[in-house]
């Protein structure tokens, strides 16, 4: 396909999407609780199938690294009771360096860990964009119709990040406090049972708490992942529009927008936040009371001669161990709320299926003659508002076929349909006989060279961005195209000539330059059928009788589907269809259309009111 672009120009019958609304309060929140958070979890995890064998490595890794931990309380009673009490001071120094080897040793495999696994979890989310990226180019254009470019953006970026973290910083550590909490209580069971149980006090009143807190902060983060895919939108929508809201002095109702959507993003932040930092200095206190208790019972214990000093600090140790990976595994079920919700909508757009697919059985096309038919074709971008309304007619292969018409008569809409980017309601259109839904999509549009309205370029040299009609052309072939396109002059008088790297959509360039660039792609990729859509409307008339020999020399041998305002630039053309409100109200050449003095007559004379006709 020439010119690859996606054209979101539709006809103006078709329904476009309402402003944006906030959510409401707590209760009225504009999320959806997870359908199913084990599902989502295990289709995370599953992106980290394919390293199973690192994963078993970091799993040993933080085994070792959780014992060479736990032996310091030990070695720190061991030391109080053997060395310190009875004085010895060779035995406490040997002591004393088995702690600093275990915890250098810990610290060490510790930090080995973290880079294994960030090696994996990044390998892991490289491949997750990947699928998401490549899903996205599958996707019709009636999707990108109902979701917003920000959003969409903020699933790429935002919610991706929010996966990384979890993935990438918390794996591990979730796996090591684990470990730590069954080291920690197996040790101090081995050292005191009565102690032990006590310290088991603690452990509900935690789990429920973190339950209860995990329950708000992932509905939080739900929230507040929605509420920035709504502000990406805002932001990009009015960067790329700036001379719009220059021109009609928008800028401050673009802020007030933004602040708007800020505000709303702040309040989800907020409330996510609030229960997130919530846990920590309760758990805290949680803790000092539980040391306390501890504290008190080991005394009385030891007033009765049950256990000894060393021992009570050994479980002070464990004690302060054991509430360590309680707070982290807290912290970590917390961002694992926002990986989640993230993760929910990550997978969301992944579930969705392509609303135009291949058959299995669809057809190759090996050569293209172009005769083109529209039979019966009903068309609506909405059940019940039809676009367009029994169309029919035949377009033949080294014919020019015209679309004229009013604005939002149907002319974008038909060509759209044509290309496959709409599947029709009722009837069918044909390419050489055969209905286009049999075809393979990718042969289809490689059979069409297509020139917009509104050209779109890439942030890429002039040469790839001509190169995008036939990614296998030689330099040379792109030059050449260039020059039928006569593009060729004003390129080589850029700073690096065909090297000089466009900036976004090309704005470095004028409308005129963008369009014969748009038109030297079409050349390049020699299509049987080609579509201008209004493909010399933005050049000067100079500019535009240069360019029309190119053009009817492309056009030579090739079926054309020309839409046009500027009705001079149809003159030529085989066969016209006069649309209006989706349908044929007339058709013939240019001089059968003047002699009715019908529809066509009347648009004529209003563009040419004074001149001979």
């Amino acid at each position: 396909m020439a010119d690859n672009q996606t054209n979101n120009n539709r006809s103006a019958n078709t329904p476009r999407p309402g402003p944006r609304q906030s959510p409401g309060g707590m209760h009225g929140m504009g999320y959806e609780k997870p359908k199913d958070v084990k599902k989502s979890l295990g289709r995370l995890l599953g992106f980290l199938a394919p390293y199973k064998g690192s994963l078993i490595f970091v799993i040993f890794l933080v085994i070792v690294s959780t014992l060479a931990s736990l032996a310091g309380p030990y070695l720190g009673g061991l030391a109080i009771d053997q060395y310190i009490i009875p004085g010895d001071l060779p035995g406490l120094a040997r002591i004393s360096l088995i702690m600093l080897a275990a915890f250098l040793t810990a610290s060490l495999i510790q930090a080995a860990s973290g880079w294994v696994m960030a090696r994996i979890s990044q390998a892991a989310l490289k491949q997750l964009r990947t699928n998401l990226f490549s899903h996205l180019q599958k996707l019709s254009l009636g999707f990108y119709d109902k979701n917003k470019a920000g959003d969409l953006m903020s699933r790429l970026t935002n919610d991706i990040n929010a996966i990384n973290m979890a993935l990438s910083q918390n794996v591990t550590s979730l796996i090591a406090n684990v470990l730590s909490l069954i080291g920690i209580l197996i040790a101090m069971f081995v050292l005191n049972i009565w102690l032990s149980l006590a310290t088991l006090l603690i452990v509900p009143l935690m789990a429920w708490f973190t339950t209860f807190v995990a329950k708000y902060t992932k509905m939080g983060y739900q929230r507040l992942q929605k509420e920035l895919g709504g502000l990406n939108s805002t932001i990009e929508e009015n960067i790329s529009g700036q001379k719009v809201v220059k021109a009609f002095r928008r800028n401050e109702k673009a802020v007030e927008n933004f602040r708007n959507n800020n505000q709303a993003t702040y309040d989800a932040g907020i409330y996510a936040n609030t229960y997130a930092f919530l846990l920590m200095p309760l758990t805290n206190q949680l803790g000092n009371l539980f040391i306390i208790v501890l504290a008190g019972l080991g005394g009385y214990l030891a007033l009765r001669g049950l256990v000894t000093v060393g021992l009570i600090a050994a479980f002070i140790g464990y004690s302060r161990q054991f509430l360590q990976p309680v707070r982290q595994i807290s912290e970590v079920y917390n961002t694992l709320q926002s990986a989640l919700a993230g993760a929910e909508r990550v997978f969301e757009i992944l579930d969705t299926k392509p609303d135009l697919s291949d058959k299995p059985d669809a057809i190759s096309l090996q050569k293209v003659d172009g005769r083109v038919a529209f039979n019966d074709v009903r068309f609506s971008y909405t059940p019940g508002t039809e676009v367009i309304r029994g169309m029919n007619f035949e377009a033949f292969p080294g014919h020019t076929l015209a679309l004229v018409g009013p604005t939002g008569a149907g002319k974008t809409t038909m060509i759209n349909l044509l290309s496959r980017f709409y599947d029709v309601d009722s009837g069918k259109i044909t390419i050489d006989g055969q209905d286009i839904r049999e075809m393979k999509t990718n042969d289809l549009r490689r059979s069409l060279g297509i020139v917009l309205q509104d050209t779109f370029l890439f942030s890429d040299s002039v040469m790839e961005n001509i190169r995008y009609g036939r990614l296998d052309a030689t330099d040379e072939e792109c030059i050449e195209a260039a020059r039928m396109a006569d593009a060729d002059h004003f390129i080589r008088q850029l700073p690096n000539g065909y090297q000089t790297v466009l900036s976004e959509r090309g704005s470095n360039l004028s409308q005129g330059q963008r369009q014969l660039l748009a038109i030297s792609r079409a050349i390049l990729a020699d299509p049987a059928i080609l579509i201008l859509d209004e493909a010399t409307s933005s050049v000067d008339t100079r500019t535009e009788a240069r360019i029309q020999n190119a053009l009817l020399r492309l056009m030579e041998g090739r079926t054309s589907f020309v839409i046009a305002h500027r009705l001079s630039t149809i003159r030529g053309a085989n066969h016209v269809l006069v649309i209006n409100d989706g349908q044929i109200v007339e058709e013939g050449n240019h001089k059968q259309l003047m002699e009715k003095q019908g529809v066509y007559f009347k648009l004529y004379q209003a563009q040419f009111k004074g001149q001979a006709i």
